[in-house]
C-alpha cells in the first residue's frame, strides 16, 4: 500500500505537474505483474486524476483519502454517503486566505477542499496556515469535517473516511503472508495505525509516526520497491 505524493514522487508546487515519471510507472507495473504480489496506491488525490495516471495499471486504487476504492479491474465504488453542502461556506473561508496569501491557491476535490501553500512566502504562510487552522477547527467542531494538515496544504473532509478504513477494506480481502504500507504525511497515520502490528509500516521522512521505520525521502523508496520487484529473479 503505498501513499503517492510524497512516496513515489517529490512533491511539485502544483498537484496537477506531479505526473508519474515512466520509471515509477514501469516499477508499479513490475511489481503487479507479479501474481505473488497486490498493489495498492492509497492517495488523497482525486479519483479522475488517479485514473488517468494509474489506470490501466492492475493496481488497486484509494482517492481522497479513503473516499473512493477502486479493485483491481473493478470500478469506482464510494465507501460511504457523504454530503457537501458544507463547501461553500468553507470555500469562502479559503478564498479569504488565497487573496491574502500571494502564491497559494485552492485545490478542489468531489468530497474535500484544499488550500496549498508551497509557493507561497514561507514565513507569512506558516502564521496565516496556523490562523486558518484554528478557524477552520472551530468552524467544523460541531459538524462532521475534519481539518488535516499535509505537506504545505490544509485540507478538510468529511469525518470517519480515512486511509485507514481503506487500507482495512484491502487488507481484510485475504489471508496475506506480508504486509507493507508507506506514506509521508499525517493522513498516512491513520493507515500505519489501521493495520496489524506485523505490518511492515514506513515513514518516508525522520518525523516521529506510528509507522515501524523511517527511510528519508522517496528516493530510497524507490530503491526498497526496485529491490523487492527484482527478488527472487
Amino acid at each position: 500500500m503505498l501513499d503517492y505524493d510524497g512516496v513515489l514522487t517529490p512533491f511539485s508546487d502544483y498537484p496537477k505537474a506531479a505526473k508519474p515519471s515512466r520509471e515509477t510507472l514501469d516499477l508499479l507495473k513490475k511489481l503487479a505483474g507479479d501474481p505473488r504480489n497486490d498493489v495498492v496506491i492509497v492517495s488523497g488525490r482525486d479519483k479522475k486524476t488517479l485514473d488517468e495516471w494509474f489506470g490501466y495499471l492492475c493496481i488497486g486504487l484509494v482517492a481522497e483519502h479513503g473516499v473512493w476504492i477502486k479493485e483491481e479491474k473493478k470500478d469506482w465504488v464510494i465507501t460511504r454517503p457523504l454530503n457537501t453542502g458544507w463547501k461553500t461556506k468553507v470555500h469562502s473561508i479559503l478564498e479569504g486566505y488565497v487573496d491574502r496569501v500571494p502564491g497559494s491557491f485552492i485545490e478542489e476535490k468531489e468530497y474535500s477542499l484544499a488550500w496549498h501553500y508551497r509557493k507561497a512566502d514561507p514565513e507569512l504562510a506558516s502564521v496565516k496556515a496556523k490562523e486558518l487552522t484554528d478557524n477552520l477547527t472551530s468552524l467544523t467542531a460541531s459538524i462532521d469535517l475534519q481539518v488535516l494538515q499535509g505537506s504545505k496544504v490544509i485540507e478538510v473532509r468529511n469525518l470517519g473516511v480515512n486511509k485507514g478504513s481503506a487500507a482495512t477494506r484491502f487488507y481484510s480481502k485475504e489471508a496475506y503472508d506480508y504486509v507493507m504500507a508507506v506514506g509521508d504525511d499525517r493522513t498516512d497515520e491513520d493507515m500505519f495505525k489501521a493495520l496489524p502490528k506485523t505490518a511492515c509500516t514506513i515513514k518516508v521522512g525522520m518525523q516521529p509516526s506510528h509507522a515501524r521505520y523511517n527511510l528519508r525521502n522517496y528516493k530510497e523508496i524507490q530503491k526498497l520497491l526496485e529491490a523487492i520487484a527484482t527478488a527472487g529473479k
